[in-house]
């Protein structure tokens, strides 16, 4: 199977931005050592579809409680491919650990982005049985699939994409 992507972290200053922007309590020395950390996704088979996102904090969420984390993480792909993140399957199915929009799409221009093509994700522990989900730092988090896609006959798409969630939708 060829290669159709390269993961890499975002640079230092990116990340601790993005890291101290979320959780402004944190000092620049714990965000350094979060990246210092940080591991690029990775299947755990051979037949694995999904690359699993390793979670750069251990958390815990009570039913309803949600989190916003940067994953340090951006992906450069071939131009005809897209990268879909969901939940890992077990924390979905044991606990409701759901990704706030459902299906995360990463297109293959994002990692031109302003912000270095930074992928986060929003997670909500939406436990319909009281279940509290606690997550360890280096475990699987999310999962992310590679899906080639096509384009309409009629396209006519020439923007170019300067900023991250919801940018498309900016005409400039």
């Amino acid at each position: 199977m060829e290669p159709i992507a390269r993961f890499e972290k975002v640079s230092p200053a990116r990340f601790l931005a993005d890291w101290q922007k979320t959780f402004p309590t944190a000092s620049e020395a714990e965000a350094r050592q979060v990246y210092e950390h940080l591991q690029l996704p990775s299947r755990a088979t051979a037949g694995s579809a999904g690359y699993d996102f390793h979670a750069p904090l251990t958390f815990t969420l009570q039913p309803g409680e949600q989190i916003l984390i940067p994953t340090g993480i951006r992906v450069l792909m071939r131009s005809d491919y897209v990268l879909m993140l969901f939940p890992r399957s077990g924390l979905g199915f044991r606990y409701r650990l759901q990704l706030n929009n459902t299906v995360g799409v990463i297109d293959s221009d994002y990692s031109q982005a302003d912000n270095e093509g930074h992928i986060f994700c929003k997670l909500t522990n939406d436990s319909r049985d009281g279940k509290s989900v606690t997550v360890e730092a280096g475990s699987g988090l999310i999962q992310g699939i590679f899906v080639p896609y096509g384009r309409a006959e009629n396209d006519q798409a020439d923007g170019v994409r300067h900023g991250g969630f919801g940018s498309t939708d900016q005409k400039g």
